[in-house]
């Protein structure tokens, strides 16, 4: 799976927020206890194995803190680490490095632990044909960040906002008087507006699949399911069935009356709802195309990760 591009304007303007709340540029323990003149080389490593994700945003910090740290990556973003391991080499005054020591941390620890737990879903599905997506559960700021880690552990996103496409579900559907109805006013208000987005439909029984797939018409110019399922082409209009909180056999049988549906093959099925790692296998099983997770995003792990100096004894004290 193809890493995202890094989101550089929204990791800035995390970056900004997080010194900001943090008061970086008050940080009395390090002005009153550290040498102004003093240099140092700081570490970042891991204490346990891990996906790397984040990478790019420690120049980030450096570049409001102090530009004159320097850094250096000596892994990639998507590499696997273990125990031990060195991530992020940091030279420059010590002030800098240990006053961003935790907006860095900060960060890191919670983009690798995002990227590590994705890799974990995306190995228990292997072998079969569906994708790890990520849902809008993110840390309320951090979307663009916390979406970035998902692609990096393999996994793939699922609409980054609401205008990104429509997603009818239950308290929608209530309000419109049905799955029908709410269908039916969605296909109403794009062409009053001239525009085409997918439309994917919560349910959560077969009897309602059924109506939403009789409802949702087959795409004038079919798309390559493999093509819909990069969630690279959402101008075609594709309909989405979201399965909630469906039992696996109700999954399967969903599976069978849309392989039984003129069209069917457009209409992509995925399965979201109390998905665990001893779960995911056995949903990815029945022949969805995708499956959903808000822990992704809501409750992966922290990747344990510290950051230690040493003083450089080499380097001329600052003038």
């Amino acid at each position: 799976m193809k890493i995202a591009e890094f989101p550089v304007s929204a990791a800035r303007a995390s970056v900004a927020a997080a010194l900001t709340e943090d008061m970086a540029a008050d940080d009395i323990t390090t002005l009153w206890s550290v040498p102004a003149d003093l240099i140092a080389t700081a570490e970042v490593s891991t204490r346990q194995p891990g996906v790397v994700a984040g990478l790019p945003v420690v120049p980030e910090v450096f570049a409001r803190t102090d530009p004159q740290v320097q850094v250096e990556s000596l892994v990639a973003d998507g590499a696997r680490v273990q125990a031990g391991d060195v991530l992020v080499r940091l030279t420059g005054p010590a002030r800098s490095l240990i006053t961003a020591e935790r907006t860095v941390l900060n960060f890191l620890q919670r983009l690798c632990g995002i990227a590590t737990f994705t890799d974990r879903f995306v190995q228990a599905v292997a072998g079969t044909p569906a994708r790890i997506l990520d849902t809008r559960k993110t840390a309320p700021g951090l979307r663009a960040l916390d979406k970035y880690a998902v692609t990096v552990g393999g996994g793939s996103n699922h609409r980054l906002s609401l205008a990104a496409m429509v997603l009818l579900k239950e308290n929608h559907i209530a309000a419109a008087g049905g799955v029908t109805a709410a269908i039916e006013a969605v296909r109403k208000g794009m062409a009053e507006s001239g525009t085409r987005v997918p439309i994917e439909v919560e349910v959560q029984t077969v009897a309602e699949a059924w109506e939403a797939l009789e409802a949702l018409e087959p795409l004038e110019a079919p798309v390559a399911l493999e093509t819909l399922k990069t969630l690279n082409a959402l101008e075609t209009g594709v309909g989405w069935l979201l399965l909630d909180n469906m039992e696996p056999a109700d999954i399967e049988e969903v599976v069978r009356v849309r392989a039984g549906r003129p069209g069917g093959a457009e209409i992509l099925l995925e399965a979201s709802g109390n998905v665990t790692l001893d779960r995911v296998r056995t949903i990815a099983d029945t022949g969805v195309d995708l499956i959903s997770i808000g822990a992704l995003t809501h409750s992966a792990p922290a990747l344990d990760l510290t950051m230690l100096i040493a003083l450089d004894e080499d380097r001329p004290r600052l003038r």
